[in-house]
């Protein structure tokens, strides 16, 4: 990623978080960065460009706190799991971009949620291959069509708490601690 970019949606971000997607415009973004808005539209695109670049930035820092699981519990996948669990939820339950994405008020002029609620297919893909990554450090006992059943399952899961939890992060890392071992028996 180019400083500019990362700048970019740095101030893209901030905008979200306090204002809204409708506060973000090219022009603003120029202006705050002095840059031109051409520079802008050439270093990211147009808006909906923008908002999927944005998504996909916070995915990382999401992802980033998967592999530190699995790195920090390498002799048991299980531990990894429920650390990645936890962790994740935990960077949710504080992250507010995310907050401010998932209270856009209906009918919002916002191209941000849409990507996290019906056009997950990136995201999904994403996060799947960085776990199923993650796992091939791991002796399991599934094949790759049972392993790539259980990922998808637990992507899922996970992703539905980050966007509506139902208990705290250390109660759903203990029950998909608990699901993955059956899974994964």
């Amino acid at each position: 990623m180019t400083p500019l970019r990362d700048a970019i949606l740095t101030v893209t971000a901030k905008l979200i978080t306090d204002q809204g997607w409708q506060a973000v415009t090219m022009a603003r973004l120029a202006a705050e960065l002095g840059v031109s808005r051409q520079t802008v539209y050439n270093e990211v695109g147009a808006k909906p460009q923008l908002a999927e670049a944005v998504v996909l930035a916070e995915l990382d820092r999401f992802l980033t706190v998967v592999t530190a699981a699995f790195d920090d519990h390498p002799a048991d996948v299980l531990d990894a799991i429920h650390a990645a669990v936890h962790d994740v939820l935990d960077l949710a339950r504080g992250n507010a971009l995310l907050h401010a994405v998932v209270s856009a008020t209906h009918g919002a002029n916002t191209e941000l949620l849409p990507l996290l609620t019906t056009h997950t297919d990136g995201l999904l893909e994403a996060a799947k291959a960085v776990v199923v990554r993650c796992l091939s450090g791991y002796e399991l006992s599934l094949g790759p069509a049972e392993l790539a059943i259980a990922v998808d399952l637990v992507v899922r899961h996970v992703l539905s708490h980050v966007m509506q939890p139902s208990s705290s992060p250390s109660g759903t890392a203990d029950a998909v601690r608990w699901a993955a071992a059956k899974l994964l028996a």
